[in-house]
């Protein structure tokens, strides 16, 4: 590959928790890692790798005073495409660093650009209806094509989806020779994902995010191909989500009712700097457990725990007897429906714990009245069942937790069942698409455990459709998600403890099945990883290396 190999060679030179789930993830200590082989990757830095690449040794110019990028004649997004038009910039800046506003021409004029130059990537949405101004769903087309080539590059995709990671990959292909200049290999790029669901889970109730560090972690997602950023908003913890309907929700709940919170307004920026970058929003909202904020500001939500035929003075999971919790209820997935425009909500529904309903004198009496003699989990799916409907009525699918489905709850078909249980996940992988539900995977990649050493490559090396069944079965399986809980993360490590970690997800969910080279892997996510502190992401080193551009801190 010419002067991109010396590239490659430069970047590498080496020189309050959540219960059960510490019971059911295992140690990503427990399996043994490879020791990685410093070498040059045939494929460069291209992070995660496309499913079809061809790079030539034929190599080209790129000038920035003289690069444009700009939309083919034959596209359905013109310049009024604001997504687009937004992105364009936003890639001439990762790959130039604005110098090229600062080398321009001194008289006005563009220089000529030489023979063996590239001085244009023309973007060609193919489809009649670009989805420019429409939000990315789990069903959109992310596909594209790049042709690296004179007389200009060509970016063609069905959608704007498409387009974004294009220009992503075209980025990554462009690299400096030693004498600083920019060139790119004339390449050929056929792509698109192997899963629909590419996510990231960031928990902002037990350690509040500023909007700032969610942003920035947005756009590293969108580097990485992730596509699904999993907004686990509220828990025990804290209830920083302003609620127009409910605000004593957040007054109470939050650890500031003022600093803490996430106000309609930063829930709309986040939600738009999503959307330009391809990036769905999905909301959790977990119930009936991890609600102790909700009861703060809600009278009555939760359920009062006894001792004996005493109140103890504390409240267990929502009160699933009361009328009164379902109006509630119904109000409040009324205003979520409307907030965020995402076709599905995440209900939660695990991790529930049966003490204080067993203690309630009111609650036993409504178990015999029901005949659910002294099956909590009936109590359980009572509850579940009632809220699933309400939200049902919102038009909005819905996401839950493992523990819904093998609680035996009565689900829609379309219901999207998340496992997250690492002991037997296979198993349960195979029952719940046995009985014909969509399927995310996450069990594997509990990103918040850490441990010595390159525990990136236990994340790379899982096979999500690694479990028996039918090929029908494995077609439910609609992708996977990295999740970072916030016991011991906030806003001052939760960046590098999580890139280049959720790189390895990425690929793994983006990529071939056959794309499982360790060797390589390194060499690429090492490169990639450099890009990523390049571009001001604290991304944490995988061995002992630099970076020709370090961090340079706050």
């Amino acid at each position: 590959m010419g002067t991109c190999t010396k590239f490659v060679v430069l970047l590498l030179a080496l020189g309050f928790s959540l219960g059960a789930r510490f019971n059911d993830i295992e140690d990503p200590q427990e399996e043994e890692l490879t020791k990685p082989v410093l070498e040059t990757s045939k494929f460069g830095s291209l992070w995660p790798l496309p499913q079809e690449v061809q790079i030539s040794e034929v190599v080209f110019k790129i000038v920035s005073s003289r690069f444009r990028i700009t939309d083919a004649k034959e596209s359905s997004a013109g310049p009024s495409c604001s997504l687009l038009q937004n992105a364009y910039r936003r890639y001439y800046e990762y790959m130039f660093g604005g110098g090229g506003k600062r080398q321009a021409g001194g008289r006005g004029r563009r220089a000529m650009a030489g023979p063996s130059e590239l001085t244009e990537l023309q973007v060609w949405i193919t489809s009649a209806d670009s989805d420019c101004d429409a939000y990315p769903a789990v069903t959109s087309d992310e596909s594209y094509e790049l042709t690296v080539d004179l007389p200009f590059a060509v970016l063609k995709a069905p959608k704007v989806w498409g387009a974004l990671h294009g220009l992503e990959t075209f980025s990554q292909l462009v690299y400096e020779d030693e004498y600083g200049a920019k060139n790119i290999n004339a390449t050929t790029i056929n792509d698109f994902p192997r899963f629909a669901h590419r996510g990231i889970l960031l928990d902002s109730s037990r350690h509040f995010l500023p909007i700032k560090v969610i942003l920035a972690n947005l756009e590293t997602m969108a580097w990485n191909k992730f596509n699904v950023f999993h907004w686990h908003i509220v828990d025990d913890q804290s209830f920083p989500y302003l609620s127009q309907t409910f605000p004593q929700l957040s007054q109470q709940g939050a650890y500031h009712p003022y600093t803490h919170v996430y106000t309609p307004a930063d829930v709309k920026m986040v939600i738009e700097y999503a959307r330009l970058r391809g990036i769905r929003v999905v909301p959790e909202f977990d119930t009936p457990g991890h609600t102790q904020s909700w009861g703060k500001g809600q009278k009555d939500l939760l359920t009062p725990c006894y001792t004996g035929a005493v109140p103890s003075g504390t409240f267990g999971p929502v009160n699933p007897i009361l009328n009164t919790t379902y109006d509630f209820m119904s109000q409040f997935f009324k205003e979520i429906s409307m907030v965020f425009p995402d076709t599905y909500i995440h209900l939660g529904g695990d991790e529930v714990d049966f003490t204080c309903w067993k203690s309630n004198p009111d609650v036993q009496k409504f178990m015999t009245q029901q005949g659910f003699g002294q099956d909590y989990t009936k109590l359980e799916s009572f509850y579940i069942q009632r809220l699933l409907n309400i939200v049902t009525t919102t038009q909005k699918g819905y996401v839950i937790w493992q523990e819904v489905f093998d609680n035996g709850v009565k689900l829609k078909p379309e219901t999207v069942v998340h496992v997250w249980k690492s002991r037997l996940s296979g198993l349960e992988m195979a029952k719940v698409t046995g009985a014909g539900y969509t399927t995310i995977l996450s069990a594997p990649w509990y990103l918040d455990y850490i441990s010595y050493a390159q525990d990136w490559q236990k994340y790379y090396k899982v096979e999500p459709l690694n479990f028996l069944g039918t090929e029908k079965q494995k077609k439910l399986v609609i992708g996977g998600e990295a999740c970072l809980w916030g016991e011991y993360v906030d806003a001052t490590n939760l960046t590098p403890r999580l890139w280049p970690r959720a790189s390895a997800v990425g690929e793994r969910l983006w990529s071939d099945k056959s794309v499982t080279d360790i060797n390589d892997a390194y060499n690429r996510l090492s490169a990639h990883r450099c890009r990523m502190v390049e571009r001001g992401i604290p991304a944490e080193p995988l061995f002992s290396s630099f970076c020709p551009r370090e961090y340079k801190g706050i």
